[in-house]
C-alpha cells in the first residue's frame, strides 16, 4: 500500500461515521447539546469538514470547497467565511442550525476534494514543509495525519452525542 492509499483508507473511515451519525436524525437532535458549553453534533460535523477543506487547500494550493462551491451562502451561518470553528465560543456553537443533508453534501464534497490530492501525492511529497510558523515547521505528513487525528476525533464526538441524545429522548 503506497502513502496516498493508506491516508485515503484513513479519512475514508470518517465519511460513513458522520452519515450513519446524522442520517435519520430530526433537526433537534442535530442541535442538541449535553450542556450549554458542550458541542452539537451539527457543530462538530461542520467544523470536522471546515477543518478538512480549509487544511487541505492550503496545502493543494486550491480554494475551500467552502467558498469556491457556494456551500458558505447555503449554509448562511453568522461566521465569516474564514472561520472554521477554532475558538469558537459556545454561542457560534448553538449558531450552527442546519439541516444533516447540507452538513453531509459539504463534508462529501470535501472528502471528494481531499481523495483528489491524496491521490496525487508521492511518498517524498511528505517531507515538504506546509507550515514555517512552529517549531519545528510542520512537514505535509505531519499536517495530513493532524486532519485525519481531528476528523476521526470529531466523528466519535458527534457518534457519542448522537448516543446521549437517544438516551436522554428515549429514541
Amino acid at each position: 500500500m503506497d502513502v496516498a492509499d493508506l491516508l485515503v483508507e484513513a479519512l475514508g473511515r470518517v465519511g460513513p461515521v458522520l452519515h450513519g451519525t446524522v442520517d435519520g436524525l430530526p433537526p433537534e437532535a442535530l442541535t442538541y447539546r449535553p450542556d450549554p458549553g458542550a458541542n452539537s453534533i451539527a457543530w462538530l460535523v461542520w467544523h470536522a469538514a471546515r477543518g478538512q477543506d480549509a487544511q487541505i487547500a492550503h496545502v493543494a494550493g486550491v480554494e475551500q470547497v467552502w467558498t469556491a462551491r457556494g456551500w458558505a451562502e447555503r449554509f448562511g451561518l453568522p461566521f465569516t467565511a474564514r472561520a472554521t470553528g477554532y475558538g469558537q465560543s459556545p454561542d457560534d456553537v448553538a449558531a450552527v442550525d442546519v439541516p444533516g443533508d447540507l452538513l453531509l453534501g459539504y463534508y462529501d464534497e470535501v472528502a471528494a476534494q481531499t481523495v483528489a490530492y491524496l491521490e496525487r501525492l508521492q511518498p517524498d511529497d511528505l517531507d515538504t514543509v506546509v507550515d514555517e510558523s512552529w517549531d519545528p515547521p510542520v512537514t505535509l505528513g505531519v499536517r495530513l495525519v493532524s486532519i485525519v487525528d481531528d476528523d476521526v476525533q470529531h466523528a466519535g464526538q458527534a457518534a457519542y452525542v448522537r448516543g446521549l441524545w437517544e438516551r436522554s429522548t428515549g429514541a
